[in-house]
């Protein structure tokens, strides 16, 4: 996991880079976030075109690729460690246009009522809009 900025109240948000750290977060979670994270890997990297690359920076080039593409899953920790939010959001490249950003909480509940000024630093930091009626996909009402 990479260090990406620090949350009111001790708590910190750190970007999952692996598909084994977003197996471990879907374990911690009780949610499907390693499911959406290989899904979204994978399709970054169908997108890749090798054509006029050389073979000896291909790989490199696919990982850039890739980092670029797709969608950034994030998850907020407290100071022990214990993982709390999980945030999937757009993708470098590509902005928030066309892309619903999705914040959630253990168990798929609503992470806004108990982490809300963690979510607005993650928002500031990135310099995102993260709207509890768009973000949280299980909202009723």
């Amino acid at each position: 996991m990479r260090y990406i900025c620090d949350a009111p109240g001790g708590m910190s948000w750190f970007r999952l880079e692996t598909e084994t750290e977003a197996a471990q977060e879907s374990q911690l979670m009780r949610h499907a976030v390693e499911k959406h994270y290989r899904r979204a890997r994978e399709d970054a990297a169908q997108g890749f075109n090798p054509a006029g690359i050389p073979f000896i920076e291909q790989d490199i080039r696919r990982a850039t690729h890739i980092e670029r593409t797709m969608p950034v899953f994030m998850t907020l920790r407290d100071a022990e460690g214990n993982a709390l939010v999980t945030a999937m959001l757009p993708p470098p490249s590509q902005g928030v246009q066309g892309f619903r950003p999705i914040v959630v909480g253990a168990a798929n509940s609503d992470p806004f009522p108990d982490y809300g000024p963690a979510i607005e630093a993650l928002a500031r930091h990135l310099r995102l809009t993260l709207d509890p009626a768009l973000c949280y996909p299980y909202r009723r009402g």
